[in-house]
């Protein structure tokens, strides 16, 4: 896969010092970064700091002679995958808007024909006014994707509101949202709708779950949820309505989804079953075995020596929903976590199970799965198993739900 590239344009705000730790941040997701800055920008971080950590030149002049033969505003625009404006102030929200083109920012959104995601940064009654309003509003309708702002304190002392940067996770979440939908525009595109879930509901778990040892302690593991989160997110880019049931997680929301929040396994088995019926159930979630037999209300103190922790089983919600009859959705994926003899357990549990598919995956030390952004899977299906190369989460989201929607299409047109 080529490296995806970045055009990071800077505006002129104090949030725009964060810059410098989403450049860092992009590069070590694997992507190169270019940047523009605006004139106010460079009053707030020098493009020196910016260069040293894009490694490359920075673009600040629309009439810079060399920067113009050399590169253009218009390749500089067009070679990117995806600009990205952070901090975006209320003046470039404005520009962008109206279609000005009077600096080499301007222009080089205006002229660009990529994907273009926001970040607005400003003071909140900035945020707030009619006019930012109405900008962002004509914005969103033009295709201008935004992350944040989010609401907080802000630098002048006594303001607080919504107006913050949104945090450098979310806007690199943000965006490698939109450059996976980018790469599955080809194989969407060999379906016949571009929306080939639309129409259908897609119940997705995530993450952890924690069992409480008492009021400060519990039982958990190392799931970040970004296999889940990629999962729903897929779906949600393929048309389907999607439920996604997360344990404690710190990875951001996918957009378009509606997220049901849990703690323990009992609660996910609890709000998946309220969240029935489904077209497809894909259960990511890397729920807990186990949970304290008794969790008392006062925190347990040290008593000096050993002490037994009494474990009983968790509810299986994998099982629970496939062998569910009437309520069972038509298409149950689940995932094997294993640190051996991966394929073989993925088989094994997916008879044991009753469900349709296994994703089937390594997450032994080293592998860099658990918390990771890459991940090498096998799909276990009664047809047998296929071995996917190595991929990014999203992608094998994407994957997975075009492999999903296929096996729909064929179901229905197998019983008309």
């Amino acid at each position: 896969m080529k490296q995806q590239r970045i055009l990071l344009i800077i505006g002129g705000g104090i949030a725009a010092y964060k810059c410098l730790d989403l450049v860092r941040r992009l590069r070590e997701q694997g992507m190169s970064v270019r940047a523009v800055m605006t004139r106010a920008a460079a009053e707030f971080v020098t493009p020196l700091s910016v260069a040293a950590l894009t490694n490359e030149r920075v673009f600040t002049d629309l009439f810079d002679l060399n920067d113009e033969h050399e590169i253009g505003h218009i390749r500089l625009s067009r070679e990117a995958d995806l600009l990205i404006v952070a901090p975006a102030t209320a003046d470039l929200l404005a520009k962008m808007a109206g279609g000005h083109a009077d600096d080499l920012a301007s222009t080089l959104l205006l002229a660009t024909d990529k994907p273009v995601l926001v970040a607005p940064a400003m003071n909140p009654r900035m945020w707030l006014h009619p006019a930012t309003r109405r900008n962002a509003a004509q914005l969103k309708a033009d295709g201008i994707r935004f992350v944040g702002p989010n609401a907080g304190e802000m630098a002048e002392p006594g303001e607080a509101g919504p107006g913050r940067l949104a945090e450098v996770p979310e806007i690199i979440a943000a965006a490698k949202r939109i450059l996976a939908e980018n790469r599955a525009e080809g194989s969407v595109a060999a379906l016949p709708t571009g929306a080939p879930l639309a129409g259908r509901h897609v119940l997705v778990t995530s993450g952890p779950t924690h069992e409480p040892i008492d009021p400060v302690r519990f039982i958990a593991n190392r799931s970040s949820g970004k296999q889940g989160h990629a999962v729903a997110e897929a779906a949600a880019r393929f048309g389907a309505r999607v439920t996604l049931v997360t344990g404690p997680v710190a990875t951001a929301d996918p957009a378009g989804v509606d997220v049901v929040r849990v703690e323990t396994a009992e609660e996910m088995l609890r709000a998946v079953r309220e969240n029935l019926p489904a077209d497809i159930a894909v259960f990511a979630a890397a729920v807990a075995d186990w949970r304290a037999a008794d969790a008392p209300r006062e925190k347990i103190k040290k008593s000096g020596g050993k002490r037994a922790l009494e474990l009983v089983e968790n509810p299986d919600i994998l099982a629970a929903v496939a062998k569910s009859g009437s309520h069972r959705p038509a298409l149950v994926i689940g995932f094997a976590a294993e640190t051996g003899d991966v394929v073989a357990y993925g088989t094994k549990k997916r008879k044991a199970k009753g469900a349709d598919w296994i994703v089937a995956n390594d997450v032994s030390p080293g592998t860099g799965v658990l918390g990771g952004d890459r991940n090498t899977v096998h799909l276990v299906t009664g047809s047998g198993v296929e071995d996917w190369p190595p991929m990014s989460k999203e992608d094998v989201a994407l994957r997975l739900m075009l492999h999903a929607a296929g096996e729909l299409r064929r179901n229905t047109a197998a019983a008309e």
